[in-house]
């Protein structure tokens, strides 16, 4: 193409950015947001490779090269539990959030009575907002083995002999860790699936009606077909999230007796960096993660892009 041809393109494209300046505008604060507290922390990582002293300036301090991650890889012995107790709750999460969220979608949909679905659909929304901090109150106050009152009911009925210490017993951490994010998060994940089934033609549950579907048959052959993109779509966006842990969810509920099952990567990174103050250590372990997390994505989006033709990228 000569430049003869280019100047009309060029003028074509500063004529839309014109016309569109005020949502560019509009959009502006976002993206400074995003590069302040995203992009310009990535400066920090230089700690990673220094031996930082909190207090003394970064650039006089001397190089360390990959020596924390070596000693986080071979030294410490620390990232074989972790990698096992973050993989196992988020992979179990990611799996248990969005299969219960495409199922509620569905089932929610079935619903006759348009009023009767909202009202769930608000119910299950509620819990989103509560705070970790009440949920764990509320776990503490029905699930102590000595005072909850879920114990207490059982043991005065005659279930069972003595009460369960579902939040000290490490065999019921990584369950019950699971399943108080999918009460939580049910109904906030699920809005994207009702949206999607909001956005199928009714001419096609016309049709199959007309040609003797019923309900199920009606949900399973176009309800269910139509949410599939969907659900690639959030497995690839959340599979780049599965090192990255709600901290305020595990810090709240790991004790003296389950740390060795609920400790993940980001108490890890707390306790060297906060705790200890190692910040070389910390960063170089919250390197470490970035990393992964970005390969996985890029795994999981080239999987779904070969065997289904959907991806992100």
């Amino acid at each position: 193409m000569n430049r003869a041809a280019m100047h009309p393109m060029k003028r074509k494209k500063a004529s839309v950015l014109f016309a569109q300046r005020y949502l560019y505008l509009m959009l502006l604060p976002a993206v400074l947001f995003l590069f302040v507290f995203w992009y310009v922390p990535i400066f920090g990582w230089l700690i990673a490779f220094i031996n930082y002293k909190p207090g003394f300036k970064l650039f006089p301090a001397e190089w360390t090269g990959l020596l924390q991650f070596r000693s986080f890889f071979t030294d410490s012995k620390d990232f074989i539990y972790l990698l096992r107790n973050t993989l196992a709750m988020n992979i179990g999460s990611l799996i248990a959030n969005l299969g219960a969220a495409f199922v509620f979608a569905l089932l929610l949909n079935e619903i006759r009575y348009r009023f009767f679905g909202r009202i769930i659909q608000s119910v299950t929304f509620f819990p989103f907002f509560i705070s970790w901090i009440i949920i764990y109150s509320l776990s503490s106050a029905l699930l102590a083995t000595s005072s909850g009152a879920v114990n207490e009911t059982l043991v005065q009925w005659g279930f069972i002999e003595e009460g369960v210490n579902v939040l000290g017993d490490p065999k019921y951490a990584w369950m019950f860790m699971i399943l108080l994010g999918v009460w939580k998060y049910l109904g906030y994940n699920s809005v994207i699936f009702i949206s999607s089934i909001a956005s199928i033609p009714q001419d096609y549950y016309e049709a199959a009606s007309m040609d003797g579907a019923n309900r199920f048959q009606r949900m399973w052959h176009i309800t269910v077909p139509a949410l599939v993109p969907t659900l690639i779509v959030l497995l690839i966006l959340n599979s780049g999230w599965v090192l990255n842990s709600n901290f305020e969810q595990f810090y709240l509920f790991t004790n003296s007796t389950n740390w060795e099952k609920m400790e993940v990567l980001e108490l890890y990174i707390y306790k060297y960096g906060l705790q200890l103050l190692n910040y070389p250590y910390a960063t170089a372990v919250g390197i470490m993660k970035t990393f992964v997390s970005l390969i996985l994505i890029i795994m999981v989006n080239a999987i779904a892009k070969k065997a289904t033709g959907k991806a992100i990228f």
